[in-house]
């Protein structure tokens, strides 16, 4: 386990509604192919490709290692999956700037009836190395914040496009 709870974490966390049940929501966003989520911006790259599944993912313990346009790659493991309300997973063994800023990141998403919707939470939390934990609380935060905001509503874009017409 990555974290545990004596560890001091920074947690990042955006929120999105869509008008589909939370089990659809679920449905599209966790098997969600990356690559149309993660796009480069200023600040950050976009995800060019995910190698190395060894399985669907639908059950903790599968694996996959996305690959980023500037080449970089971290590897991603399924830790937790509640079919229809939520999953998280760690990632870990960044080859990019963050292997000099996190040991990990904690990322957990919930799907919560919101009226005849659903409210998405995600967290991105991470597990600062030693002396980091500022750089990421402070500058970082806002920039990845806005990161994670693009990359949900393009997830809610795919929730309601694939959302069945009532």
């Amino acid at each position: 386990m990555l974290i545990n709870r004596n560890d001091v974490t920074v947690p990042i966390t955006v929120f999105a509604r869509t008008s589909a049940a939370p089990d659809h929501a679920f449905r599209v966003v966790a098997p969600i192919d990356l690559t149309t989520v993660f796009k480069a911006d200023r600040f950050f790259p976009g995800i060019t490709s995910v190698s190395g599944k060894n399985g669907t993912w639908d059950h903790p313990g599968v694996s996959r290692h996305p690959r980023f346009d500037d080449g970089s790659t971290v590897n991603e493991q399924l830790t937790e999956y509640v079919a229809g309300h939520g999953f998280a997973y760690e990632l870990t063994g960044f080859t990019n700037a963050l292997k000099n800023l996190a040991a990990g990141v904690r990322g957990e998403f919930s799907f919560l009836p919101d009226g005849g919707g659903t409210l998405i939470r995600w967290t991105y939390e991470f597990k600062p190395l030693p002396g980091r934990r500022l750089v990421i609380a402070g500058p970082f935060t806002p920039l990845w914040r806005r990161y994670m905001r693009a990359g949900l509503d393009r997830m809610v874009a795919a929730t309601e496009a694939a959302n069945p017409k009532e």
